[in-house]
């Protein structure tokens, strides 16, 4: 059962505690977090069951290491469309949601209409994404860029 809406104003700096040891470490056991946060472990689970049911955590995952796991390439994709009628952006967004590859999908402005990070194995397998993706229907133009590496990539936002 979804709790109303939460706004920024009304989290409180126990919150804003809670939530940047969260998006540091999602494994951390509320004793630890209650400590961290200064309250006690019941009140700081209900903080934390509330942040949730609120909406604004989304859920918990494992940071892993994509080349260790055999995707050796990350490229993103600006994608322009032959329209923006709510049903193409629709229809173009459940075709990518159906690709495993494409890990991150935003609808921009300027310069295209999507915006997507993908992982491939190798450069065959980019070329392959690539193509797919100039072949799509109501696909107008496609440009990539090849990360050559990251030096920041941090999770969540500024609290």
């Amino acid at each position: 059962m979804a709790m109303p809406d939460l706004t920024f104003a009304e989290l409180d700096d126990i919150d804003r505690r809670i939530l940047a040891e969260l998006q540091a470490d999602g494994r951390i056991t509320n004793v630890e977090l209650a400590q961290r946060a200064g309250i006690s472990p019941p009140p700081c689970l209900r903080r934390v069951r509330r942040l949730e049911q609120a909406g604004i955590i989304h859920g918990y995952h494992a940071e892993t290491d994509a080349q260790k796991l055999g995707w050796e390439i990350t490229f993103f994709a600006i994608v322009g469309l032959e329209s923006q009628k709510e049903s193409v952006l629709a229809e173009f967004e459940r075709m990518v949601a159906s690709w495993p590859e494409v890990r991150e999908c935003h609808m921009i402005r300027g310069g295209g209409d999507f915006l997507l990070r993908l992982v491939a194995r190798d450069t065959a397998h980019e070329n392959q994404l690539t193509q797919r993706l100039t072949g799509a229907e109501r696909v107008s133009r496609v440009q990539t860029l090849q990360t050559i590496r990251t030096s920041r990539n941090l999770a969540g936002v500024p609290l």
